[in-house]
């Protein structure tokens, strides 16, 4: 008995001790390694809510891939669940694995895509396609990707964006070759020009490839332009007003939605980005909270200073997989992992709103009457984006009379805020 009042669950014992003998029957008993068990079984006693443990256990899968790894014929390595196949089960098992330290941690993202790449690269039979794309793959963006791993920052934007690239350049030559009986080396303008004119925008994603191909001097002579949308999603001013408002003061929405939908509308920040937050981005300090979201941190004005504080107290999925120790701002359900992006981005439209004119609407009010670049560095964004937006409301850089000082753009997210106020 473990001398703690709670409502017993089986036989007069809590739902931990009942959690803990079944663990311990299942997993120490048969181990080949039992101090690495019992660990396990620790963390999972550990659990705020030890019943959805068990509906986890619930069906005879999970048990039985707990079961086989128990006994060794699962090795406990990355290699070995990966064996399994690709599964939600599996997944949260190496998740938890992960979080309480019997894994070393891995970039999900970046494995995802090692053996989405292994696998596209197996269907190409034709050398000459299958050599130029292996080399830009590996030299381009599988190196691009393990660097932004390796600086902590999100790699699931870039793994999407390489994954297209890739496939758009493979189909590319293979038109190449079938069409026109010629390889990258023979390539021509007026290929790549028949290429674009006659498929969907997608078409473009060949352009790093060529980008690429000109500086390890594959191919030369080829130039695509950047594509350029028809038109633009965009917010009014009043609506993003509006939206915000909703945010702060209503209630039509659960608290970890109401402070990602403020951060879009507020700072202009990708959901991708707002998912991969951290607890460690929001900084306190005596004049109040600062939120970190590019080179120096940027104040966080009332009301959403207390509903951002309300859901550092209040983070949700903390009483399963995860502990209170969990780096995210958004934890997801899956221990160790941030909510996925996905989550966020149908949420905020089931809402109604507009994710991209939100973005535009939040930059083009900053860029109004804050520098381009400043609100490049305090944002997270280059330099050529805010620049873009700053020819799009014709305030160029040198219309600026002085350059302010870095907590101009706070300023102007302060003077939305009174705006919100004073039409609510």
């Amino acid at each position: 008995m473990c001398d703690i009042e709670a409502e017993p669950y089986r036989r007069g014992t809590c739902a931990r001790c009942a959690l803990h003998g079944d663990l311990t029957a299942m997993l120490v008993k048969p181990a080949t390694d039992r101090a690495t068990m019992l660990r396990l079984v620790e963390a999972l006693c550990a659990s705020d809510r030890p019943e959805s443990i068990f509906a986890w256990l619930r069906p005879e899968p999970a048990r039985e891939l707990l079961t086989r790894l128990a006994t060794g014929a699962i090795p406990m390595t990355h290699e070995g669940l990966d064996a399994e196949g690709e599964s939600r089960r599996v997944e949260h098992l190496r998740s938890l694995l992960e979080h309480h330290g019997l894994l070393p941690k891995r970039d999900h993202h970046l494995a995802l895509f090692d053996r989405w790449l292994a696998a596209k690269l197996s269907t190409v039979q034709e050398p000459e396609i299958r050599q130029p794309v292996e080399r830009f793959a590996t030299w381009h963006h599988l190196r691009r990707i393990r660097a932004i791993a390796r600086a902590s920052r999100p790699t699931r934007g870039p793994v999407h964006w390489s994954k297209q690239e890739i496939s758009e350049t493979i189909k590319f030559l293979s038109w190449l070759k079938d069409t026109h009986g010629r390889h990258l080396p023979e390539c021509v303008q007026a290929d790549v020009d028949e290429w674009l004119a006659a498929g969907p925008t997608t078409r473009h994603a060949i352009r790093t490839f060529f980008v690429w191909a000109k500086k390890a001097r594959l191919c030369s002579g080829i130039s695509i332009d950047f594509r350029q949308p028809m038109s633009e999603r965009q917010l009014t001013q009043a609506d993003r007003l509006s939206w915000l408002r909703e945010c702060l003061v209503n209630e039509s929405e659960t608290l970890p939605y109401r402070v990602a939908g403020a951060l879009l509308l507020l700072y202009a920040q990708p959901v991708v980005r707002i998912a991969g937050l951290r607890t460690s981005d929001v900084v306190v300090t005596p004049d109040g909270l600062r939120l970190t979201l590019g080179i120096e941190p940027v104040d966080v004005p009332e009301p959403f200073a207390t509903l951002l504080r309300q859901h550092l107290t209040n983070r949700p999925n903390l009483r399963t997989g995860n502990h209170g120790d969990s780096p995210w701002l958004f934890p997801s359900t899956r221990a160790g992992r941030h909510l996925h992006p996905n989550s966020l981005m149908d949420r905020l439209r089931d809402l109604g709103i507009s994710l991209l004119g939100a973005r535009n609407a939040a930059l083009r009010g900053l860029v109004a009457e804050v520098p381009a670049p400043l609100v490049a560095e305090m944002l997270g964004y280059s330099y050529q984006v805010m620049d873009k937006h700053a020819a799009a409301t014709a305030t160029p850089y040198a219309r600026y009379v002085a350059l302010p000082s870095r907590r101009s753009a706070p300023r102007q997210i302060e003077k939305t805020r009174r705006q919100v106020g004073s039409e609510g």
